[in-house]
C-alpha cells in the first residue's frame, strides 16, 4: 500500500519517531485525536507540519496557543455584515472549524474563552455559530505541549480527549544524531484525501474477533489491580484504534499484535505508563507470529548445522525429515489462520530450504 511507502519515508526523515509516525497515521485512519508530549525542539511541530502535507486535498489549520490567545485566532472573525443584521456569526473560512485535520502547539495554553468551544468541536465534531451547531469535517486533531497540564487548571476534560498519547524526547542513538545533522534525503510520498477516506471506511469493516474482545477484558481488570481506571468511552473509542492498526499492517481481521497501540492510550499519568506498557506487551504478544518466527529460526539452525556436517547425504536425510514436519506443523496453522498472509510466505521461504538440500547434499 502507498501508505507503507509514506510512513517508511517519514521514518528515514525524522530519527526515533517510528512509533509517533505510526500513531499519528493510526489516529488518521481512526478518525481519533492524539497528543504529542516533550520539551522544545524535539521536531513535533516539524513532524506534525511533515505529515499533513502528505496528504493533498486536506484542509489542515495550525496554530501556537498563548494565555492571550482569543477565539478569533481559532474560530475566525465575526462578521461585521451579519453583525449589521443583528446576527453573531463567525466567517470561518481558513480556520478550525472547517479543517480535516489540525495542530495546536501549546493546547494546554487554550483558555476558557476557548477550552468550552475546543472540547465540544473535538469531542463531538460540531462547531456553535450563531447559537446552531454546525457539523465539522475534523477527521483528526494533535495537539502538542512541553509539559503536563497540572492538576487545578481545569484542563483534564480536554486531555482526556486525546485517545493517543506520546512523549517524544531528544534523539538518543548517537548514529541517528548524526543523520538528523546531515539531514536525510527524502522523495516525498503523498496520498489524497480520498486515499485516506478509503483507508478509514476499510478500517470501518474490519473484524475484531471474540478472542481481542475477552483479552480487553482482561487488559482492564488488570489495570484496575494496579488502580489504573480507563473509563468505558475509552475502551469503546480504542477499537477504532486496534481496527486502523489492522489495516496498516494490510489486514481485515485485528489479531493480538494490534493492541500493541493501546499503551499510547489506556494511561492518565506519566508514572502509569511503565505498568500499562508492561500489560499490554503481555497481551499483544502474536502467537501465530511467535510461531512462525521459531520455526523460521529452527530452519536456519537446521541448515547451519548440516553445512557443520559438511552436507553429508546421512545428516541431509536427517534434515530434510525435519524440516518437512516443521513446514506440515505450518501447513496445519495455515488451515486453521486461512487469513494469516505471512504463513504462505514462510512456507514458501521453508521449501526453498528443502531445494537448497536437496540440489547441494542431495545432488537432486
Amino acid at each position: 500500500m502507498k501508505i507503507w511507502n509514506l510512513l517508511k519515508e517519514l521514518n528515514n526523515q525524522f530519527a526515533e519517531r517510528e512509533e509517533v509516525i505510526e500513531g499519528l497515521v493510526v489516529a488518521m485512519i481512526a478518525r481519533q485525536h492524539a497528543l504529542l508530549i516533550g520539551p522544545p525542539g524535539t521536531g513535533k511541530s516539524a513532524l506534525v507540519t511533515e505529515l499533513a502535507q502528505r496528504f493533498t486535498g486536506v484542509n489542515y489549520f495550525q496554530w501556537l496557543l498563548t494565555r492571550f490567545s482569543t477565539p478569533e485566532e481559532l474560530f475566525g472573525p465575526v462578521s461585521l455584515k451579519e453583525l449589521e443584521q443583528g446576527v453573531y456569526k463567525r466567517n470561518t473560512v481558513g480556520k478550525l472549524p472547517e479543517a480535516h485535520t489540525s495542530f495546536l502547539d501549546e493546547i494546554f495554553k487554550a483558555n476558557s474563552a476557548i477550552l468550552n468551544a475546543l472540547l465540544t468541536l473535538i469531542n463531538e465534531r460540531q462547531f456553535y455559530n450563531n447559537d446552531a451547531p454546525v457539523r465539522v469535517p475534523l477527521m483528526s486533531l494533535i495537539g502538542s505541549s512541553n509539559e503536563y497540564p497540572e492538576e487545578g487548571e481545569g484542563l483534564e476534560a480536554l486531555f482526556d480527549r486525546f485517545l493517543l498519547r506520546f512523549e517524544v524526547n531528544y534523539i538518543g542513538e548517537e548514529q541517528a544524531f548524526i543523520d538528523m545533522l546531515k539531514g536525510q534525503p527524502s522523495n516525498p510520498i503523498y496520498m489524497t484525501v480520498e486515499e485516506l477516506k478509503e483507508l478509514q471506511q476499510l478500517s470501518d469493516t474490519v473484524i475484531i474477533p471474540d478472542e481481542i474482545y475477552e483479552m480487553l477484558s482482561k487488559i482492564r481488570i488488570e489495570l484496575r489491580n494496579q488502580g489504573i481506571l480507563p473509563s468505558d468511552r475509552r475502551f469503546k473509542q480504542i477499537l477504532s484504534l486496534i481496527r486502523a492498526k489492522a489495516i496498516l499492517a494490510g489486514r481485515t481481521s485485528a489479531i493480538a499484535e494490534d493492541i500493541s497501540i493501546l499503551k499510547h492510550s489506556l494511561w492518565d499519568t506519566p508514572n502509569q505508563q511503565d505498568k500499562v506498557a508492561k500489560i499490554i506487551r503481555i497481551h499483544s504478544q502474536d502467537v501465530i507470529k511467535t510461531k512462525i518466527d521459531d520455526s523460521l529460526l529452527e530452519v536456519a539452525d537446521i541448515l547451519q548445522n548440516l553445512e557443520k556436517e559438511k552436507n553429508s547425504t546421512e545428516a541431509a536425510i536427517e534434515s530434510i525429515k525435519k524440516i518437512k514436519i516443521i513446514a506440515n506443523d505450518l501447513k496445519t496453522l495455515q488451515t486453521k489462520n486461512p487469513e494469516r498472509l505471512e504463513i504462505p510466505g514462510a512456507l514458501q521461504s521453508i521449501q526453498a530450504s528443502l531445494d537448497h538440500i536437496s540440489s547441494t547434499a542431495l545432488g537432486v
